[in-house]
């Protein structure tokens, strides 16, 4: 299942479930995100050309990250840009998010490891703001 978030028609994330099934190939983030989303799904003996990725600048602006929840639970709480906290979403393992846009807060629930992949450089000076997350309890997923 691929679940979208959004808020005021903009996609703030993309959420790939682990039972997730397509045959070839599909990109689920739009051409214009500084991170490009794909799944994949190959017979065997498939090949696909030795290539290599030319050096091409590309000027983005902002920060989208991808969570690979390798095991654990883990809850995401959206927020919108004012800060607002819009809702929440539960990830186990196998579970992949894009993080697009606005604002996000992560609480494990159950010991988890979590491989992250962001645009980068990251500038910790100018990367993020923090802020105080308003969590209502009985928004729970």
């Amino acid at each position: 299942m691929i679940e979208k978030i959004i808020h005021n028609n903009i996609v703030i994330a993309i959420i790939i479930r682990k039972d997730y099934k397509q045959e070839g190939i599909q990109f689920l983030s739009p051409q214009e995100y500084s991170l490009q989303l794909g799944y994949m799904t190959r017979p065997k003996g498939y090949q696909i050309s030795p290539h290599i990725h030319n050096s091409v600048q590309r000027n983005t602006v902002g920060t989208q990250e991808v969570l690979f929840i390798k095991n654990g639970k883990v809850r995401i709480d959206f927020y919108s840009f004012e800060q607002l906290l819009l809702e929440s979403r539960q990830l186990s393992a196998g579970d992949i998010i894009l993080l697009a846009g606005a604002g996000h807060g992560i609480e494990v629930i159950q010991e988890a490891e979590i491989i992250e992949v962001k645009n980068g450089p990251f500038i910790e000076s100018a990367d993020k703001d923090r802020f105080k997350g308003k969590r209502d309890t009985d928004d729970i997923c």
